[in-house]
């Protein structure tokens, strides 16, 4: 390549009978005599948005008292171990730890509005902003994080931005509580008017990153003769290899095989669930796994691959429904979510229910593992992403929005330093941080987001509290 002058496009994909497949960044793409660090890779950003809905056992006070969500310590010499952020040690370097932060316009401003917290939490989260009760047409909320970005970088990438969920949703009609049921169902609004649809199966999700297939039909005829989407592009494939380095061609096949890999255990659930055989989850798409673990893996893994390739660089998650009853036996725990989450203010439950807090955030490592360990120019895509995962309700008992979990993992392309931990001051909005991430994104020209006071460094180095700027 540096004698010839030339380099790949990074443009390039590989396409073969309703397959489009794009690449992930290899050394061919960087122009000859070029530094790594000064090419595209290094400024494409990720975003991967994470709701997880019920708050936290920390936010309680015995949670408070034993340090049951966020560690004791603030600054850098933090322990998470008595905490549910224990699983994520291996990743302390790369996680921003926000606590203390209150999001008000999920709380009731009217009487009518009052127990409906289940019902617009969700819509709150990446918007900051109070949901108009209806349960017609005219919802109103306000534009979301995440497709904020989106706006900013999405015409770089075939997608724009995509969004994933774990449980069933039903965006048709009202809910509860006077609320159209799309409050509790999405967290990704386009405009405050237009909340955007989640995909649950990740059957769906791959089609539509990989561009299988034009039509339903043809999609399912391909599935029928049970052929990889691989095995449409391997002309493609082989001249594309002579094109390449050793480390390219290193690189490339194990992108490929993740791809296959991904697509494999999404066979395997289709099989297992067309067999007839009793379900655990009976109304679910036949490519949702009833495994919570394996459902949650497969959507990162598909997450990690668009990243990858640069299909798109904004993911919004919601790992869990309002309200939801669904148990996670792997936990500890066989209550169900919602039912635990009512613990009655006594410690015994709420230990139990710290136990699924942990058993959510366990699921984490495997995605940030993933990121770590794929390069994308001369970093990772971990150190290329901003993870960001939290909850609009702090104290589920009690439907309270006060001291709700907050964090984020990933050097966003080396904004955010890491390893560490700010209590900001009592009463400071969730929009302060998450305004300190759009910062951090590169939307610096972003004054406010949604009932912001102000926008929160998030490297700030003090040892104590941290107030916004």
């Amino acid at each position: 390549m540096f004698i010839t002058q030339k380099s790949l496009s990074r443009r390039t994909a590989l396409k073969g009978l309703g397959v489009t497949m794009a690449l992930p960044f290899l050394e061919a793409m960087v122009p000859a005599a070029t530094a790594l660090a000064k090419t595209a890779a290094s400024n494409r950003v990720r975003l991967a948005a994470i709701e997880m809905v019920h708050g936290s056992a920390g936010a309680t006070v015995v949670g408070l008292q034993k340090n049951l969500w966020s560690p004791a310590a603030t600054g850098k010499a933090f322990d998470l171990s008595p905490s549910s952020l224990a699983p994520l040690e291996a990743f302390r370097d790369h996680l921003t730890i926000v606590s203390n932060t209150d999001v008000k316009n999920a709380e009731a401003f009217e009487l009518p509005e009052i127990g409906g917290d289940h019902f617009r939490s969700s819509a709150v989260f990446l918007t900051q902003c109070h949901p108009k009760q209806t349960q017609g047409s005219d919802v109103l909320a306000g534009t979301s994080l995440d497709q904020l970005y989106a706006q900013r970088v999405g015409g770089e990438t075939p997608i724009p931005s995509m969004q994933l969920c774990i449980e069933a949703i039903d965006q048709a009609g009202g809910c509860a509580y006077g609320y159209s049921c799309v409050y509790t169902d999405s967290i990704s609004w386009s405009s405050p008017k237009d909340p955007l649809p989640m995909i649950r199966d990740p059957r769906a999700a791959f089609d539509q990153l990989f561009g299988v297939g034009a039509t339903p039909a043809e999609r399912a005829a391909r599935r029928q003769r049970d052929k990889s989407i691989l095995d449409f592009i391997t002309g493609e494939v082989a001249k594309l290899r002579k094109e390449l380095g050793p480390a390219d061609q290193a690189r490339l096949g194990e992108y490929l095989d993740d791809v296959r890999e991904i697509e494999r255990r999404i066979q395997k659930v289709e099989s297992s669930n067309s067999s007839g055989d009793p379900r655990e989850l009976p109304g679910a798409p036949v490519g949702v796994p009833d495994s919570f673990a394996e459902h949650v893996r497969l959507m990162f893994d598909l997450q990690a691959v668009a990243f990858a390739s640069d299909i798109t660089r904004v993911f919004s998650f919601k790992m869990g429904r309002d309200g939801s009853s669904r148990a996670y036996p792997e936990s500890g725990v066989t209550a169900g979510f919602h039912p635990a989450s009512h613990h009655q203010d006594r410690e015994d439950r709420i230990r139990e229910f710290e136990k699924i807090n942990r058993y959510h955030i366990a699921q984490l490592p495997y995605f940030l593992d993933k990121l770590k360990n794929t390069p994308d120019g001369d970093r990772s895509l971990l150190d290329n992403t901003l993870v960001i995962y939290g909850s609009p309700m702090g104290n589920s008992n009690v439907h309270n929005h006060k001291r709700c979990p907050l964090f984020f993992a990933g050097h966003a392309g080396g904004t955010l330093k890491g390893g560490l931990h700010m209590k900001l001051t009592d009463g400071t909005p969730m929009a302060n941080p998450l305004l300190g991430a759009m910062h951090a994104l590169g939307m610096t020209d972003m004054a406010t987001f949604g009932d912001s006071t102000g926008a929160t460094d998030l490297n700030a180095a003090s040892e104590t509290t941290v107030a916004a700027l």
